[in-house]
């Protein structure tokens, strides 16, 4: 196989499966479709994600609950899935459905993750939650435990999980392939919605600010209102906002601002862009040089109200060393803030793009131009191109004719472990690796959370990693941050516990 050059990589880097890509040992057997035949699946927010992972799903198992609490959404799951029974409220799905269906998708905003999730495997479902796999910390721990003592098959959505390059790159990082790890930079374009202070919108709110731009004409005034009341009411006959909700506390309806994609900048419904894509663009980093553990982060940010996350941030995560490698220092960067251009230079790399990641070694460094790792560079000090340690071998996700989506490919990962009784052949499974990759990305939102001035590093977090504990947390001046670890959820859904 003809070597790639780095001027090879950087023409074709921005096409996935390609650049320098390595298709080493794919030493999985392609699974069957037939041994899949007779898996029934409910599926729990089938719109945006939903609808692909519901698809996903529907390749090899029987589709037999739609759930949404956005009518339209469900209606137009109804036309696809014809046999499946509809619910807006996932406990209602539960109580009549449960003894129907063996395994769950779960792709809701991310505060409703766990509670459903948490229902599913104490049903003994397995379950495929999309990432993030929850909003909180805790969640992840108490997730993970609760797939270790029931047994299920679990895999998150972060779909580049399944890319042999991805898996590669991993075994050969930690194989020494670039020496000693020094640091690892992962940065990404969003958010693409919106946040930032002062969002928030009411109807007193709204009132006020047309009564200030009409002060003289309330003929104009009324008419805007009652429009807005329409509109209000329109929309909630089509959304249940109570059960959008859910465990969240309670806030007024306001169209455009939370769903139905708008949610992921909102404190109390998401986790902002780290939460977004930390579970993809630093998922290979994550895994190479095992980022387990982080005990100490601080972070800036341009800004937040405690409400809507900040526009952009920056997060510096510090790990102590293992059993195998010495310590290692986490940047994030979002908001299409790249590292310092010094490092692309020393690597030769050229035109970095917006959203990446590069662990640099003591022999040289791994880049990846993408969220999924579907390519990567490996150069030495130099810039020049590395070869790779011959001989390694590393398990891949399993492949058959529908499979070609690296989306679809994690989910046949997902069923066949459930076919063959073995949750450990899940990659991002619950307990050993998307709880704990979860944990370690949401401790960087709680130093987001403590700098909300704008320009200003917030305060420092310091970590109990095993005990899920803010060492620190008495002289934090910043309230809340407790909330973020453990959360307490509304009336009517149980509390985690871990």
């Amino acid at each position: 196989m003809r070597k790639t050059t780095r001027r090879d990589f950087l023409k074709t880097s921005t096409i996935a499966g390609a650049g320098f890509l390595v298709a080493a040992g794919n030493t999985a057997r392609p699974a069957r479709a037939s041994a899949l035949e007779g898996i029934a699946v409910a599926d729990f927010g089938v719109g945006g994600k939903g609808g692909s992972d519901t698809a996903n799903a529907a390749c090899y198992c029987n589709t037999v609950v739609v759930c949404d609490v956005d009518k339209n959404t469900l209606a137009g799951a109804q036309e696809v899935y014809k046999d499946a029974k509809a619910f807006v409220d996932f406990r209602e799905a539960f109580d009549t459905m449960g003894d129907k269906f063996d395994a769950c998708t779960i792709s809701t905003p991310d505060h409703m993750h766990t509670c459903i999730t948490a229902m599913a495997i104490k049903a003994g479902k397995h379950c495929y939650t999309q990432k993030p796999l929850t909003r909180t910390i805790g969640e992840a721990r108490y997730l993970g435990n609760l797939a270790k003592k029931y047994g299920v098959c679990t895999q998150m959505g972060n779909q580049g999980s399944s890319f042999d390059s991805m898996r590669n790159i991993v075994t050969q990082v930690k194989h020494g392939v670039i020496g000693e790890i020094k640091d690892v930079y992962v940065w990404t374009n969003r958010p693409v919605w919106a946040q930032g202070p002062n969002r928030d919108m009411t109807m007193e709110k709204f009132i006020a600010q047309v009564k200030a731009e009409n002060p003289d004409d309330e003929e104009v005034v009324n008419d805007e209102i009652e429009e807005k009341k329409k509109q209000i009411a329109e929309a909630l006959e089509i959304l249940d906002w109570d059960l959008w909700l859910g465990t969240a506390p309670k806030r007024e309806f306001w169209p455009g601002i939370y769903h139905s994609f708008q949610w992921r900048g909102w404190w109390d419904f998401g986790s902002g862009s780290l939460g977004d894509m930390a579970c993809h663009t630093a998922n290979m980093p994550y895994g190479a040089c095992e980022l387990k553990n982080p005990t100490r982060v601080v972070a800036e940010s341009t800004g937040h109200d405690f409400n809507s996350f900040p526009a952009g941030c920056k997060i510096w995560f510090d790990f102590p060393a293992n059993d195998w490698r010495g310590p290692v220092n986490f940047t994030w960067l979002d908001c299409k803030v790249l590292p310092d251009p010094t490092l692309f230079e020393k690597y030769h790399i050229e035109n970095p793009t917006e959203s990446g990641s590069l662990i640099v070694g003591e022999k040289g460094a791994v880049y990846s131009p993408d969220d999924y790792a579907a390519n990567y560079l490996l150069v030495d000090n130099n810039g020049n191109p590395m070869d790779e340690i011959p001989g390694l071998e590393y398990r891949s996700a399993p492949t058959d004719e529908r499979s070609g989506n690296f989306d679809t490919r994690n989910m046949l990962e997902f069923v066949t472990a459930i076919r063959e009784g073995k949750p450990e052949l899940c990659w991002s499974n619950f307990p050993n690796h998307a709880g704990p990759l979860t944990e370690t990305i949401l401790l960087g939102n709680l130093a987001v959370w403590t700098a909300n001035e704008a320009g200003k590093r917030g305060e420092t977090i310091e970590w109990d990693a095993e005990n899920l504990i803010v060492t620190n947390l008495d002289s934090l001046k910043t309230p809340g941050v407790a909330e973020l670890v453990r959360p307490k959820y509304a009336d009517g859904y149980d509390q985690i516990e871990i």
